[in-house]
């Protein structure tokens, strides 16, 4: 097993077959964004399982509670510690993705970043990852989101105004240039279609961001 180089990911290059790039063959870094509740878990885990290459899904809220003893749950408030163990979590992801990347693994990492706060944006993703690291913004309508996250138990389950406050910060990213999913009305395998479309797309066209 080799160890990821020094330089992060780079852009994929389309394949030179014609016609659109296939993404189920072609070994990619993906990062699924979007509020509690939208689905991103299932839709990686889902695509990660269908794929015809080797694939991991690496979600950022179970790297950052392998931290159990002194774990800052950003429920109770988001503070110096929070920030800090997220920050850790989301390097610890970074390295991940270039591991499996160097050793032909694909990779899809899910999380709830938000358009307005630089702390939690992309930029930190960017940089721990790659501008290879194609984004796409999974986002249904906030009734689904509120059903959604209804159905959840422990700390992943929030209240209802912080579910809304999420899905309202969430809609910064329209008009940002990424690619959006509106899987309101898509079971998982759909929406797992819908993705590999729209990672076609990007493939030839890589999103600037």
């Amino acid at each position: 097993m080799r160890l990821p180089p020094g330089a992060p990911v780079a852009v994929p290059n389309p394949q030179p077959a014609a016609g659109a790039p296939d993404p189920a063959a072609t070994t990619l870094a993906v990062l699924l964004i979007g509020p509690a509740g939208a689905g991103k878990t299932s839709v990686a885990k889902y695509w990660a399982d269908h794929r015809r290459v080797p694939t991991a899904h690496i979600s950022l809220d179970d790297v950052r509670e392998w931290v159990r003893s002194g774990f800052a749950d950003p429920q109770t408030g988001w503070n110096d510690n929070s920030e800090a163990q997220y920050r850790l979590a989301r390097r610890t992801c970074g390295f991940a993705a270039r591991n499996f990347l160097a050793n032909g693994i694909s990779c899809i990492l899910d999380d709830a970043v938000f358009p307005d706060r630089p702390v939690v944006g992309l930029g930190g993703w960017k940089r721990h990852v790659g501008p290879g690291l194609l984004p796409v913004v999974l986002l249904p309508g906030l009734e689904i989101v509120l059903e959604r996250n209804a159905q959840r138990s422990g700390n992943r389950r929030l209240t209802d105004e912080e579910v809304a406050r999420i899905h309202g910060r969430m809609a910064g990213w329209y008009g940002s240039g990424l690619p959006i999913i509106d899987n309101s009305h898509m079971d998982v395998p759909s929406t797992a279609r819908v993705l590999d479309d729209v990672l076609a797309r990007a493939i030839a066209s890589p999103p600037q961001w």
